[in-house]
Parts: C-alpha cells; sequence; structure tokens
C-alpha cells in the first residue's frame, strides 16, 4: 500500500521510509507542510505519517485544511508534542491516530495496516475472500490450507482488491496504490500481474469490468 511520509527530519525520515519499505510500503516522503498538503489533495492515499513540527505548514494547520477539503485519507500523527493537551488537539484536529517519537517501527508499521483496514470497513487482521487468507502483517497468502507464493508486486495488488472488495477500481487507482514516486510503471503491469494472480488463485477470483476496471466480490455470486 502507498503512503504519505511528512517528516522534516532528514535521518528519521530516511529511516521510517527505507524500513516502512521493508515491511512491504510504497513510501512518498516530504519535508515540509505545504509539500504534504499538496501531495495528499492530488493523489490517494491509504494512509499519511504527518510530523506536527513541519516547515512552511504546521502538521495542525495541513491536518485543518485537507478535513475542511473532506480529504478523508486516514492520518497517523507522528510527533514529540507528547502532553494530553496536543494529543488532545491533534486527535479533535482530525488524525486517526497519535504516536509520540521515539516509535517502534513495526508498531507504526501495524497501526498503519489497522488505519488502512478500518478506513476500507475491514475489522480483521487478516483479509478473506473465496477461499483466500491473506495476512497483510506476515505477507503470506493462504488458499484451501496452502501457501500460495505471490511477487511483492501480486502480493500488494491483491491486497488492493482485497481492501476494496465489492468496488470497482480503475487501473490509475490501482497502479496510484502500487508505485510510489520515481518507479517506472509499464504500460500493461498491472494486466501482467492479474493475470500471475488469476494463474495461481484462480480465474473467479478477479472480475474484468470491461472499459472501467477491476473487482474483486468477496463471495462467489451463485447461480
Amino acid at each position: 500500500m502507498r503512503i504519505l511520509l511528512a517528516e522534516d527530519d532528514a535521518l528519521l525520515g530516511d529511516g521510517l521510509r527505507a524500513g516502512l519499505r521493508q515491511l512491504g510500503f510504497q513510501v512518498d516522503w516530504v519535508r515540509d507542510g505545504e509539500a504534504a498538503e499538496r501531495e495528499l489533495r492530488a493523489q490517494a492515499y491509504a494512509a499519511a505519517v504527518l510530523d506536527l513540527g513541519l516547515p512552511r505548514k504546521d502538521g495542525l494547520a495541513v491536518l485543518a485544511s485537507i478535513r475542511q477539503a473532506r480529504i478523508a485519507t486516514p492520518v497517523l500523527v507522528l510527533t514529540a508534542r507528547d502532553t494530553v493537551p496536543d494529543r488532545i488537539r491533534g486527535l479533535d484536529g482530525g488524525a486517526d491516530d497519535y504516536v509520540v517519537k521515539p516509535v517502534d517501527l513495526h508498531e507504526l508499521a501495524a497501526r498503519l495496516r489497522a488505519l488502512v483496514r478500518r478506513s476500507n470497513g475491514q475489522p480483521q487482521e487478516v483479509l478473506t475472500a473465496q477461499g483466500v487468507v491473506l495476512d497483510p502483517a506476515a505477507r503470506t497468502v493462504m488458499q484451501a490450507g496452502a501457501a500460495v507464493i505471490l511477487s511483492a508486486r501480486e502480493f500488494d495488488l491483491l491486497q488492493a482488491f482485497m481492501l476494496g472488495a465489492g468496488r470497482v477500481l480503475t487501473r490509475q487507482q490501482l497502479e496510484q496504490q502500487l508505485y510510489s514516486w520515481g518507479q517506472e510503471v509499464d504500460s500493461n503491469a498491472i494486466e501482467v500481474h492479474i493475470h500471475n494472480i488469476r494463474r495461481k488463485l484462480g480465474s473467479s477470483l478477479i472480475h474484468t469490468v470491461r472499459g472501467v476496471g477491476y473487482m474483486l466480490l468477496r463471495d462467489v455470486p451463485t447461480p
């Protein structure tokens, strides 16, 4: 899943970006509040990690602006401001979660996964559809009790479909979720990955909605 990281500390930002990438996230990193707001308005991120003490525009001001614009991207506030009034202002200002620095990388990743699940109406830790079980934390896929080996891109694409089960997703939406800045996207990359997923998990899992995009149904429709 693709997230936005807004952090002005170069050492911390670089470490978080590298660590979150190793845990399966696609990360776009900005270092000031104006850039954070611009990207949140322009891109459909799965979630955002937002420092409050950003230059050019404070994190709380960024949060207020995007919420006023009805941008519902889940936002996890990451900050050194650890007083109760600061946490209250962040949560009341539209944040979905609040973590005080220093933060454990695995805890941060778990909180992000939880935010994304909840924002997609998926309360369970693992995602299931048509007998396929996907564990975002362990990055494993099971079908009929057996492990199914997917490439990193195939896993990310299947996760996007399972989070959005029942909704039609366009190729552009899928590309935005799978690729961060600087990553080259072949014109038929999504189609190739979908073909591979169908070959490994069955052709009925992902449906083509002609002229629009693709959709995964949580259950196989009865005849």
